[in-house]
């Protein structure tokens, strides 16, 4: 009987490489695995193939003898020497990835605490100069009743009788060698027999604790602080995990941010804007006087130097940009409405006729 070809049975090309081959394999033993067709003569003859396949062909040189003598290459025949011995081919690394860590770690050894994120808003002046902020953060501790070993005080875990503490037993499945968590103690390695009273025999509590973080100048709304091992405690001494906090900065009321620089758009009288003269600008700090040049344009630019955001991770700081716009009164009274009427009549410039004799001019012209 004619045996297949290894490549057409993981469906992969001849020039794949070991990431492709063992992607095939993944995709057909999550089809064909016996856990998953219980009494299904094919699909363990079909699982039985592809792990032999896969067996040849990730082994470079098993897979240099069958690409240049095919089956005879990695056969039993005399002098093949490369057969595929079923017995010896342990899998259990490849399966712990596809069966969700089926070979993982256990033995009640230290696993690190998850990381935390904890978003915070901050105000614009203090994005602007940095700050020392407080936080309120809840999180998983040690118990300090137990010192994190789960058990009750005066007390210890005991070793798994079932994994002899490992957390791991290998099962044989058919010609498979599989290591799986224990059942016996959830891949712990140690039983509790007496949980801790406080933890309730996790080992750790959540509690809530006080944090200073120091928030450099010249963030912006989306940047992630990271303080390593603000997170939560491990399990069985295990490393804390770390905390990341993202920030917001609010809106001003007055100021907006372009970059590192600080854009404050002034309304400036027109008379001034055309003979020029001080005016008094707010900032982050003190209010200060700038000089408005003659014949100033509106769009026009004046910078405060290093009156802006500090620049995050560099020396220095932008600058306030004062930027020019025209003052129209809302009500103007009467005196100034002649001023203007008479400036307009000077330059030429098109104005609305005044009064009601002005209106009906309008209507009938």
């Amino acid at each position: 009987m004619s045996r297949r070809d290894y490549y057409e049975i993981l469906g992969v090309e001849r020039q794949a490489d070991a990431g492709q081959l063992k992607s095939a394999y993944r995709r057909l033993a999550l089809q064909h695995h016996p856990d998953r067709n219980p009494n299904d003569p094919a699909a363990a003859e079909h699982f039985k193939e592809a792990s032999e396949a896969y067996a040849v062909l990730s082994d470079p040189e098993k897979r240099a003898r069958f690409d240049r003598f095919g089956h005879a290459g990695v056969g039993s025949s005399p002098g093949g020497g490369f057969g595929f011995d079923p017995s010896s081919f342990d899998l259990s690394d490849l399966f712990g990835e596809i069966f969700g860590g089926l070979g993982g770690g256990g033995g009640g050894g230290p696993s690190p605490g998850s990381d935390l994120m904890y978003r915070m808003e901050i105000s614009f002046s203090d994005a602007a100069y940095g700050v020392e902020a407080p936080l309120v953060l809840s999180r998983l501790e040690r118990c300090a009743t137990c010192q994190g070993s789960g058990a009750e005080k005066g007390t210890k875990p005991k070793t798994c009788p079932a994994c002899r503490g490992a957390g791991r037993q290998r099962f044989s499945q058919g010609f498979l060698t599989v290591t799986r968590p224990c059942g016996n103690c959830r891949g712990e390695g140690k039983i509790i027999e007496k949980p801790c009273g406080d933890c309730e025999g996790e080992g750790r509590r959540r509690e809530s604790r006080d944090l200073k973080i120091r928030i450099p100048a010249g963030v912006e709304t989306g940047s992630r602080l990271r303080l390593s091992g603000e997170g939560d405690a491990g399990a069985n001494a295990g490393a804390r995990g770390d905390l990341y906090v993202v920030l917001t900065v609010a809106d001003h009321d007055v100021f907006a941010r372009e970059g590192d620089d600080i854009v404050l758009l002034l309304e400036v009288p027109f008379p001034t804007l055309v003979l020029g003269g001080e005016m008094t600008v707010p900032t982050l700090e003190d209010p200060e006087k700038i000089s408005i040049p003659p014949g100033t344009r509106v769009g026009s630019e004046i910078r405060l130097r290093g009156k802006g955001f500090g620049r995050l991770g560099q020396r220095g700081r932008g600058d306030l940009v004062v930027r020019a716009s025209v003052l129209v009164p809302a009500s103007p009274s009467h005196a100034e409405k002649d001023a203007l009427r008479q400036y307009a009549e000077m330059t030429g410039a098109p104005v609305e006729p005044r009064g009601v004799l002005g209106k009906a001019k309008k209507i009938f012209s």
